[in-house]
């Protein structure tokens, strides 16, 4: 089914990964004429089944206006280097999680006389902020970039036309364009994303050997701060390594946190201790609280009532339909288990003004609302 959109095609898509695949579902539904390759052939196979695109057959005589470089970080400078001389009149982006060592390498392909200088013009490094815990073709969503960041990095000598495509294929997907250049793209990826990538891992690490007795006392917090440690491992190898001087930076002033808070713990009663744990946890509240929610907005700009539900099929929709009888709009939605009971805690996010009003409508339903 088509749609009004941007790029017109064809668009070559190299890499029918999860984010690849992604690409090519969306903007086959719009109709654009998108082709696949991939290494893998099953992977090709199955991201066309899908209805990704057609494999790009041997021979084919291609002029794409769009080339996507869906490939890991260690390959893709190589993978677009290689599309900018084969694939003479194409815009050629890439969608790797990092960018500056990519541009790097292509600005020395060029330095080397094995890349023309215009062809580099044609390149434009971009990031879809999105993702999913599955990898691979079969989870491909086209709605994936819905309203996600999308940043375009053009380099001093990005044709003005490429930046424009670039940036047209992220609005045709649906998500939020972001212009920073590499080096900021970097820095900002490695501390909101990258950085805590580590931080997870490291932390699930430490339930290696944990317990069993001490694990089923798990709730969401750990669930919460040990979600993204079940990322792909060689993924993040690559995405580590290349962005390794942003996050050196980052992780030596956690070292100093982290020796400041051993000191304190070490004499917990020493005068003034109290004092820099309580300094440490509310420099920790300042900086959740600048992290956006929905439509921009902080977190502390919604209050949250808490529901208890039975754990039988229907209650959850049996709670939100009530939940839009009282005509109130619900700003965000979690669940957390209750270990070893057949119930379950929603906690509904509301604008502050309205939260007494549910709660109030909700109790004279006879919902277990937490006071």
């Amino acid at each position: 089914m088509g749609g009004a959109h941007h790029v017109s095609g064809p668009v070559l898509v190299l890499g029918t990964g999860l984010l690849g695949a992604s690409i090519g579902l969306g903007l086959s539904r719009l109709g654009v004429d998108v082709r696949l390759s991939d290494p893998s052939p099953t992977a090709q196979l199955v991201a066309q089944d899908i209805g990704a695109g057609r494999v790009l057959a041997p021979g084919d005589a291609l002029e794409p206006q769009l080339v996507v470089v869906a490939a890991p970080p260690d390959v893709a400078a190589a993978v677009v280097a290689d599309a900018l001389r084969v694939y003479a009149g194409a815009t050629v982006i890439d969608i790797a999680s990092v960018k500056a060592s990519i541009l790097r390498s292509l600005q020395d392909d060029v330095a080397a006389g094995r890349l023309g200088a215009e062809q580099l013009r044609r390149y434009v490094g971009t990031h879809p902020m999105a993702g999913r815990e599955k990898s691979g073709p079969a989870a491909a969503r086209g709605e994936l970039f819905t309203a996600m960041p999308w940043v375009v990095c053009a380099h001093e000598t990005s044709d003005p036309a490429a930046v424009r495509v670039a940036g047209d294929v992220a609005i045709d997907l649906g998500a939020t364009v972001v212009r920073l250049d590499a080096a900021e793209h970097d820095a900002a990826v490695a501390l909101v994303s990258h950085f805590p990538q580590i931080a997870s891992s490291l932390l699930a690490s430490r339930l290696m050997n944990a317990p069993a007795h001490a694990l089923a006392l798990a709730g969401n917090g750990l669930r919460d701060t040990t979600r993204i440690a079940a990322s792909d491992p060689k993924l993040w190898i690559q995405i580590l390594s290349h962005n390794a001087p942003e996050l050196v930076t980052i992780l030596h002033g956690l070292r100093e946190d982290l020796n400041r808070l051993i000191a304190t713990l070490e004499a917990p009663d020493a005068e003034g201790a109290h004092l820099d744990l309580a300094e440490l946890m509310s420099q920790g509240n300042a900086g959740q609280a600048r992290i956006p929610g929905k439509h921009g907005a902080p977190p502390q700009a919604f209050a949250v009532v808490t529901v208890i539900v039975d754990d039988r099929p229907g209650q959850i929709a049996e709670l939100l339909t009530a939940v839009g009888e009282a005509g109130i709009n619900l700003e965000d939605l979690r669940m957390e288990h209750s270990s070893g009971h057949q119930v379950g805690l929603v906690e509904m996010s509301v604008l502050p003004g309205r939260s007494a009003e549910l709660t109030e409508f909700l109790t004279q339903r006879k919902w277990k609302v937490i006071q």
